[in-house]
């Protein structure tokens, strides 16, 4: 009976073979290869054209906001809206669901063991990195509200060396002279290209530089720490569950994000009603300058365009790394500046030479960073040899 059994198992995965396995290693490798570099550019782009959705309604936003958003200013103004734009930025996942089921889905695992214990790991993960989503959230709509624009950009900057420093610790990340290079060319980029902000605050508005600082570095903290354990995630808990079968597909991305932004969008919901902030979105939609129409389509295509953003950042972390991942995001400031400045009128606010000096070293950046990717790939086709 178990031969009989065995016998049919083996018949029918002869008959149904895994993806590739009829082509020769080197072709099979090449293939996979391909469809990786296809995955990686498109979360690329989707990363790319995210942070330009974003910065660009956010300014329209506050844009229409500014005369009496700076006329009924009172001591407790700059806290105004943050739990708003914090919910805002996770709340739209619910549109990925359909997209979860549409992707398709691998073969399970059936000899996956202690899959209870890591359901359980997982639930963790989400709750403890919707928590982390949500911290960063609303430290980073507060931070930008608060305190001096650019000191606040130049502080963020610094993420990229946190996002080094845990991924070094927690994910084992083995650096090389090129991702070191692509490194430091990134905050290089990211500083010289800062794009300008309609929703910065007024002189007098501001509070102290020690507050500035720690709400800066806490949301960077909080945002590098994400994407470590994202990948972590990614590597320890999802491929191994029963589901995937051991292997990295999108369908794992949509999962994370969906379950993520959930808790983080039930705790800003809860911090919008907690804080009373609630209560001032009637008055806000009516005080937009383009009418309440306006007002509720920014609100929504902001939240659509935080959820491209962040399935291409996920995209990101799941085929390359955190890290990868974070100097995407940032090499996207001076492309970002170019569309600031050709949509809105600011003032003193050009597409300067130093900005275009940043926006041709996104190139050598991410150059830098290929490079390496490149040598990988081309090392495992050696191997095969």
């Amino acid at each position: 009976m178990e031969m009989s059994k065995a016998s049919k198992q083996t018949a029918r995965h002869i008959q149904n073979p895994e993806p590739y396995q009829s082509l020769s290693p080197r072709r099979s490798l090449k293939l996979k290869q391909r469809k990786w570099w296809i995955s990686v550019s498109l979360c690329i782009f989707l990363v790319l054209l995210g942070d330009s959705l974003v910065m660009l309604l956010l300014n329209f936003f506050y844009v229409q906001m500014e005369q009496d958003f700076h006329e009924i200013y009172d001591q407790d103004l700059q806290y105004k809206g943050t739990w708003t734009q914090a919910l805002i930025q996770n709340a739209a996942f619910p549109i990925l669901i359909p997209l979860f089921f549409i992707f398709p889905k691998p073969k399970q695992n059936l000899e996956t063991n202690n899959t209870r214990f890591l359901s359980l790991r997982l639930f963790f993960l989400y709750l403890s990195l919707g928590v982390l989503v949500a911290a960063h959230s609303k430290l980073f709509a507060l931070g930008k509200l608060v305190s001096n624009y650019g000191i606040f950009m130049l502080i963020s900057a610094t993420q990229l060396i946190f996002t080094a420093i845990l991924t070094a610790i927690i994910n084992r990340f083995k650096f090389t002279r090129w991702i070191i290079i692509s490194i430091l060319l990134t905050i290089v980029i990211y500083v010289l290209s800062i794009p300008d902000f309609g929703g910065q605050p007024h002189e007098g508005e501001e509070y102290g530089y020690n507050i500035q600082a720690w709400l800066a570095f806490s949301a960077t903290i909080a945002f590098s720490l994400s994407l470590c354990l994202i990948q972590l995630g990614f590597e320890k808990l999802l491929v191994k569950t029963k589901r995937y079968g051991n292997k990295k597909v999108f369908r794992m991305v949509l999962e994370m994000q969906i379950c993520v932004s959930f808790v983080a969008s039930i705790i800003c919901l809860v911090g919008l009603f907690a804080s009373g902030e609630y209560k001032e979105l009637k008055g806000d939609s009516k005080r937009f300058k383009k009418g309440e129409a306006y007002y509720v389509l920014s609100l929504v295509g902001l939240a659509l365009s935080w959820q491209v953003w962040a399935v291409g950042l996920i995209g990101l972390v799941l085929y390359v790394s955190g890290l990868f991942g974070d100097i995407v995001h940032m090499c996207a400031s001076p492309l970002v500046a170019l569309f600031v400045v050709l949509a809105f009128d600011f003032m003193d606010d050009v597409f300067s030479w130093t900005r275009i000096g940043a926006l041709l070293g996104t190139t050598l950046a991410l150059g830098s960073y290929f490079y390496t990717l490149h040598k990988r790939n081309k090392k495992k086709m050696s191997e095969l040899n």
